[in-house]
């Protein structure tokens, strides 16, 4: 059964079905949206700011009241005045009965002017409309708009009864037809029962909080605008290679272009370049091991048909043979070649499957001395080292210790001397030598054969490679015992190489070399 994923580590399902690109616009643009988010905090702004005026309105109406107080009844007219307009202020008294009095705008003129909206250019209606949204989003309470009563009294101003009721100073906020703040603030005047009404238009605050809303709003574009660009900047030398590297591998794997190529991009020195040249390794290698399974498939196929038309002839001819001793022969030629197939068939089963199983092989450490020692005893208790005398000569001072699969290295050597057998004459000597070196160890096997020729000294190690004795019996060997023993030697990280003998004498010597396990000198 195939392994599931861990639902634990699934993407959520809006990154699975949504583009890189996407994904980091949309991780810059919500980082942004959560900055935007304190264009809300303005309302905080602007209540502190409100916060202010109303204290000064109370302090202004209070200080007035009192002063109106004690001031003679012939100068309150200029003290109306005078405070009024310093102040930007329009104050308005009303007796006990609860009639105008005092009005400072009818003693000296308006001091301000409150703003018809229908007179204002298209951007003030844009910006309060934007305060009519915001005010809409942070659910911001009505404010009662600001309106002069058709009949001037005091029951007209709800901010007057309560100021009355409670002896106190009273201030409310109310809006002026642009909706900006309109701050009344009503206290009762000395003994007499009267009434002061304190009102003052703050369009100040208003354009303040505009004014930082704009600001704030010009930085988060600029930053958005900025923001978009480096994501699609990080998108592009991301995403492009990425699409290059899978273009590149949908066409090598429907295998239309034999010769794509996999870029590299060695320029860069990121994730980003580390896999596009393990991608290319791997296609390389890839290819590799499929001209190399083509190459193989081939040589089987050649290799089984001799046998094949070989057996088939020999049992055609079979029924058309009336002589025995004939009989007898094709018998023995079919007989012969069905142990051909049957050994070609074995060897070629353990060759495709050496790499698959020392991929999943836990090497161990591995004395090649005592290796070579089972393997020669072994041999020689079932006949297989023939007449020849074979001999262990370790040349340097050991433990010849390498890590590896026991079996398999011992498939090597006796590979290696199945080969020495088959060329040494009867009763030669066949030499196992081991050598340490500092980084590596040698395990040679030297025969008194007629040697290898320089220019074979490869193709020995190919695949169903036929040069054999011309004393052995035909199809006595598949042609692949060296190189399956080359196979396991690279599976361990070393060499299996042929060489004349060191010591001067006629006969091959197959060399060995694998990685040394270093004992730790701590």
């Amino acid at each position: 059964m195939a392994d599931r994923p861990d639902p634990g580590r699934l993407p959520s399902r809006w990154t699975r079905r949504t583009s890189l690109t996407a994904r980091i616009l949309a991780v810059n643009v919500f980082a942004l949206g959560l900055m935007a988010g304190s264009l809300f905090y303005l309302d905080s702004y602007r209540k502190q700011l409100l916060d202010e005026r109303f204290k000064l309105a109370r302090a202004e109406v209070e200080i007035t009241a009192d002063g109106l107080a004690e001031a003679p009844i012939a100068s309150r007219r200029a003290l109306f005045d005078r405070v009024g307009r310093e102040q930007h202020l329009r104050l308005r008294l009303y007796d006990r009965k609860g009639t105008l009095v005092l009005d400072s705008f009818r003693i000296g003129g308006p001091s301000f002017a409150l703003i018809d909206p229908t007179t204002e250019p298209w951007y003030q209606h844009a910006a309060r409309a934007i305060d009519r949204g915001m005010n809409w989003m942070l659910e911001s309470p009505a404010i009662p708009a600001y309106r002069d009563p058709e009949r001037e009294s005091a029951g007209a101003w709800p901010e007057l009864a309560r100021a009355e009721a409670s002896n106190a100073t009273v201030v409310i906020q109310r809006a002026a037809p642009d909706e900006t703040p309109v701050i009344n603030a009503a206290t009762p005047v000395g003994v007499r029962g009267e009434l002061l009404l304190a009102t003052r238009n703050a369009p100040d605050i208003t354009q303040s909080v505009r004014d930082a809303r704009s600001t704030l709003a010009i930085v988060l574009s600029v930053t958005l605008i900025i923001s978009i660009q480096l994501s699609l900047f990080l998108a592009r030398t991301i995403v492009q290679p990425l699409r290059t590297l899978v273009r590149a591998a949908v066409r090598v794997r429907l295998g239309r272009d034999r010769e794509v190529v996999v870029p590299r991009l060695p320029e860069r020195g990121d994730e980003i370049g580390l896999l596009a040249r393990a991608i290319s390794d791997m296609t390389t290698a890839l290819r590799q091991r499929i001209d190399a399974v083509e190459t193989f498939a081939a040589d089987v196929a050649h290799e089984i048909k001799n046998p094949l038309a070989s057996l088939r002839s020999a049992l055609e001819s079979l029924d058309k043979v009336e002589d025995q001793a004939l009989r007898k022969q094709l018998g023995a030629i079919a007989s012969h070649d069905v142990l051909r197939i049957d050994r070609l068939v074995t060897e070629i089963a353990e060759a495709s499957r050496i790499d698959a199983e020392l991929s999943r092989t836990q090497f161990v450490e591995v004395d090649l001395l005592d290796l070579a020692r089972t393997t020669i005893q072994a041999r020689n208790e079932r006949g297989e080292n023939a007449r020849c005398k074979v001999q262990i000569r370790p040349s340097s001072a050991g433990p010849f210790i390498a890590m590896g699969d026991p079996a398999r290295l011992g498939r090597v050597l006796a590979n290696l001397l199945d080969n020495a057998v088959s060329f040494s004459p009867e009763g030669g000597e066949i030499e196992v030598s081991l050598e340490r070196l500092p980084d590596q160890v040698l395990l040679a096997v030297s025969d008194q054969g007629p040697g290898i020729p320089p220019e074979a000294r490869e193709k020995v190690f190919e695949r169903f490679h036929s040069l054999r004795p011309s004393e052995e019996a035909f199809g006595s060997h598949s042609g692949l015992g060296l190189a399956i023993a080359r196979t396991i030697a690279e599976a361990h990280d070393g060499t299996l190489i042929a060489r004349d003998r060191t010591d001067g004498k006629t006969g091959a010597c197959l060399v060995m070399r694998l990685p040394l396990e270093v004992e730790d000198d701590e």
